[in-house]
């Protein structure tokens, strides 16, 4: 017979009651299965719902297995929850991605930018395409140090019907991501349209890498920093009860 632990459809049963630092007397077993790792302690009385936007994003084509992504239709009702739990008092976006589906990134970031609870975002590792308009739809922004963002023009993959409207439908979408990140940050449209083309930063290709700090001195990203630094600011922008601004 297989032991709680090897059997996939036996769920441990969590004790009653925790200690006084919040963890339970055992770690639960499917999370040691699952995993790797015991529980964390739970935060009942949190009022603060952190999203990840992680790998790529995925839109409307599915992506294969081995892949790390976020799906939007995931995303979506998240986001629709928060905004109308009366428990989440802030939002807190943690950044890693390369990017995706530009029309999918767009949809969540203009979800993101007309919250009306205090909102703040947070690059880790990378955030890459359509991972810069999502950065910035938050009220505040923070990257890492060591953290990147590249800066590149709309790219499609696979068959393109090669006319001159394929051209214009590119050029208009390119405008769209363009105007909700001058929009929704510091950043003129002179100085993002000059990243965009840029051809020292890439080898073979056209774009900018911004590292960090660099973000922050072109007005993309609000501020150098990690988790305390965005924790600080979103609990300072929950007592003003600041959220949900227009930029």
């Amino acid at each position: 017979m297989l032991s709680e632990i090897e059997n996939p459809t036996t769920q441990p049963q969590k004790p009653e009651q925790a200690d006084e630092r919040g963890y339970f007397p055992y770690p639960q077993a499917g999370n040691i299965k699952e995993f790797g790792t015991v529980s964390a302690p739970p935060m009942p009385d949190s009022d603060i719902h952190c999203l990840t936007i992680i790998g790529q994003i995925e839109g409307h084509i599915m992506l294969p297995p081995q892949n790390k992504t976020t799906k939007y239709e995931h995303v979506i009702p998240q986001l629709v929850a928060i905004e109308e739990s009366k428990n989440i008092k802030g939002l807190l976006l943690i950044l890693n991605t390369v990017g995706g589906d530009v029309e999918a990134g767009l949809a969540i970031a203009e979800m993101i930018s007309t919250m009306s609870k205090p909102t703040v975002s947070l690059v880790l590792g990378g955030g890459h395409s359509i991972g810069v308009p999502l950065a910035v739809s938050a009220d505040c922004s923070f990257i890492a140090p060591s953290a990147t963002m590249t800066i590149h023009p709309i790219r499609m993959t696979g068959l393109v019907v090669g006319i001159p409207q394929t051209y214009e439908y590119l050029n208009r979408m390119q405008d769209r991501v363009v105007d909700f990140i001058v929009r929704h940050s510091k950043i003129s449209k002179e100085k993002l349209n000059e990243l965009l083309i840029g051809t020292g930063g890439l080898s073979s290709d056209v774009g900018t890498v911004l590292i960090g700090e660099e973000a922050v001195r072109y007005g993309i990203i609000d501020y150098v920093g990690g988790v305390r630094e965005a924790m600080l600011k979103l609990r300072e922008l929950i007592s003003q009860g600041k959220g949900g601004e227009v930029h």
